[in-house]
């Protein structure tokens, strides 16, 4: 779990997530490309390419022209708030002014400590460019009004994002943006930041079977996908699968960006390979049907204090299996099918998986599985590691399922896994 937990800590935001992914992927012999340069991509060598600094995706090219492609995805981001002011005018205190990215839970924002973690835009001589930032320091506080002023707060307290959300980070007379720039001793022209949660990820319960950690959601799956892949890309013979590993900025707000799941980004990067290798369109079709993506984003586990919220003809328990994602209205892309497929790959491998749907009552949320498919028009199915308090500040998850899903997507990159024919697999 320490390789685990040291990805989550130095994630403090998705630029930090992609930078520590492209390090792994520079161990593992993983050359770096550039979207603005030509590409000179040879057959049995591994590459990558990043995309605003935010989003990354990584391939092993086959030596025979690919047949077939595994693929999977997970996202960068997590809920968090985005400073939009280092400094508000305030005649008190030194305040900055942000707002929420995402979906978050407020009340677990307040009363801890913060740090502030992303890029800033600096002038050098050549022109502008981009720093990566997270002073490892407890600068911010948001603090909660005193029950004697708000003695409703434990009945319901709706935040108001302006006003109770607004974090301070010291007396009237402190500059952050002076302290930044001495921290990198550089011009600031504009910034990308976000408040950060500095508490380290730990093993919690009596036999250390539960974790805690920031940004559980989605940086676990990212970091056991992007384990599985390298592992597979280490071990099988230079066959005719292409194997891609994604990871995505903005899923929490819909990845309509440039560097998000709707983009061009993977379109692009799947065209480039296709023409090194001087495939026809015809080939390309072919490839791209009989391929499976896997969209990897955590599931919610049955809460142990309000089961009622789940399903109870579908319990989902940590440490007790990978979660396979479905929804009616089309949320998650998961079939039968391809769930019958992946269910086959975890059987071969003696791993255990567990099924997540709504309750009929209630509306879930969605993933980038379904909005890749905007783009990116291939079988794919959901799944996602069981956590609880989801999009809170610190969540909760089980140590024994990042290891399974680590296995789990190894097991898909070695795998034979193609579609033969329309509604035939070959598992």
């Amino acid at each position: 779990m320490d390789k685990l937990f040291d990805f989550l800590d130095v994630g403090g935001s998705p630029y930090h997530a992609v930078e520590e992914t492209a390090n792994i992927l520079e161990k593992e012999g993983f050359i770096r490309l550039e979207e603005v340069e030509c590409w000179n991509l040879q057959r049995g060598k591994k590459y990558y390419v990043t995309r605003n600094q935010s989003s990354i995706i990584a391939f092993s090219m086959p030596m025979n022209t690919p047949d077939s492609y595994h693929l999977t995805a997970s996202h960068s981001d997590s809920p968090s708030f985005r400073i939009k002011k280092l400094k508000m005018d305030d005649k008190q205190y030194a305040r900055a002014e942000v707002e929420g990215y995402g979906g978050m839970i407020y009340s677990s924002w307040l009363d801890r400590p913060l740090g502030v973690a992303g890029r800033i835009v600096v002038q050098t001589e050549k022109g502008v460019c981009t720093k990566l930032i997270a002073p490892d320091k407890d600068l911010f506080v948001i603090p909660n009004l005193a029950i004697h002023m708000n003695q409703d707060i434990n009945k319901g307290y709706r935040y108001n994002p302006q006003v109770d959300l607004q974090p301070l980070y010291g007396s009237i007379d402190t500059d952050l943006q002076t302290f930044l720039c001495e921290e990198e001793e550089a011009k600031l022209l504009d910034m990308d930041l976000f408040l950060t949660v500095r508490q380290k990820a730990t093993t919690i319960g009596a036999k250390g079977e539960y974790y805690m950690s920031p940004r559980i959601d989605d940086l676990a799956c990212a970091y056991a996908t992007l384990t599985g892949f390298v592992k597979a890309c280490l071990k099988k013979e230079k066959d005719s699968f292409l194997d891609v590993f994604c990871m995505f900025d903005n899923e929490e707000v819909g990845s309509g960006t440039r560097q998000g799941a709707m983009s061009t980004f993977l379109p692009e990067v799947l065209m480039r390979v296709e023409e090194s290798y001087h495939m026809t369109p015809e080939q390309c079709v072919k490839a791209r049907n009989s391929r499976l993506l896997i969209s990897a984003d955590n599931a919610h586990a049955t809460h142990p204090n309000l089961p009622a919220k789940a399903d109870s003809e579908f319990p989902v328990l940590l440490n007790q299996g990978i979660v396979i994602k479905y929804n009616a209205s089309q949320r998650y892309t998961t079939t039968g099918l391809t769930a019958a497929v992946f269910e086959k790959l975890c059987e071969k491998a003696s791993l255990s998986i567990q099924r997540f749907v709504n309750r009929a009552d209630a509306q879930g949320g969605s993933t980038l599985g379904n909005l890749l498919s905007h783009q990116f028009s291939i079988p794919m199915l959901d799944i996602g590691l069981p956590q609880l308090a989801m999009h809170s500040a610190v969540e909760t998850a089980g140590c024994a399922d990042v290891k399974d899903m680590e296995r789990a997507i190894e097991a898909f990159y070695m795998s034979n896994i193609r579609q033969i024919r329309d509604g035939e697999w070959c598992c």
